[in-house]
C-alpha cells in the first residue's frame, strides 16, 4: 500500500509568511524542514501528510491543478478562511459531501472537502 506523504507548492519569498498562515487556517502546523532546506522551504503538516512550500523567485502556479484536503471541522474551517479575507467558493457536492475552492496567498487552488470520496468499487 502506498500513501501520499507530501506535495510541493512553489511560492515567492514574500508570500511565505502569508502562505504558512493560510495553511494554519486549514489546521496544518508548521514543522522544521531538515537542516539545509530551511533557507529555501517552509513545511506544514497535518496527520502525517505535509505540504512543502518551496521558495523561488519564479514560482510555477498551475492554472487548474490543485491540492485537496479533508477538513473534519469543515464549517468552522470555511468560516475561518472567510473571516481571514479568503474568498471561499462552494463547489458541486460530489460524493455527497460539501467542498469549497479557495486560492492561497501564493495563488494555488486548494479544494477543502468535508469528507473524502467513498472508495470506487
Amino acid at each position: 500500500m502506498s500513501a501520499l506523504h507530501h506535495a510541493g507548492l512553489e511560492l515567492r519569498p514574500e508570500d511565505a509568511e502569508a502562505e504558512v498562515a493560510f495553511w494554519g487556517l486549514l489546521g496544518w502546523t508548521e514543522v522544521e524542514p531538515p537542516a539545509g532546506l530551511g533557507e529555501r522551504a517552509r513545511w506544514v503538516e497535518r496527520g502525517g501528510a505535509q505540504i512543502h512550500l518551496l521558495v523561488t523567485e519564479t514560482p510555477s502556479v498551475p492554472a487548474a491543478g490543485h491540492v485537496a484536503v479533508v477538513a473534519p471541522d469543515y464549517d468552522a474551517t470555511i468560516a475561518r478562511l472567510r473571516a481571514a479575507g479568503h474568498e471561499a467558493a462552494p463547489r458541486t457536492a460530489y460524493w455527497g459531501a460539501p467542498r469549497t475552492q479557495v486560492i492561497s496567498p501564493a495563488g494555488h487552488r486548494v479544494e477543502v472537502m468535508a469528507a473524502p470520496p467513498a472508495p470506487v468499487a
